[in-house]
């Protein structure tokens, strides 16, 4: 019933904002930061620098 867009937009929202590691390439989620102290790092590698990772969002524009 769901295409597998939606689903995996779903999921995200879930989720909440979902960061990825530069170095190592790693997702961490914003509740994993916050479990950790609210301190910017990797979980993985312990680097400190991660981007926000865009929602999957398709974005319909009319024509005219």
């Amino acid at each position: 019933m769901f295409s597998c867009m939606a689903v995996a937009v779903m999921e995200k929202a879930t989720l909440g904002i979902v960061y990825e590691c530069l170095r190592c390439g790693a997702k961490v989620s914003t509740e994993e930061l916050e479990l950790r102290g609210g301190e910017i790092k990797c979980t993985v590698c312990g680097y400190r620098v991660l981007k926000k990772i865009r929602p999957p969002v398709v974005k319909r524009v009319q024509a005219k």
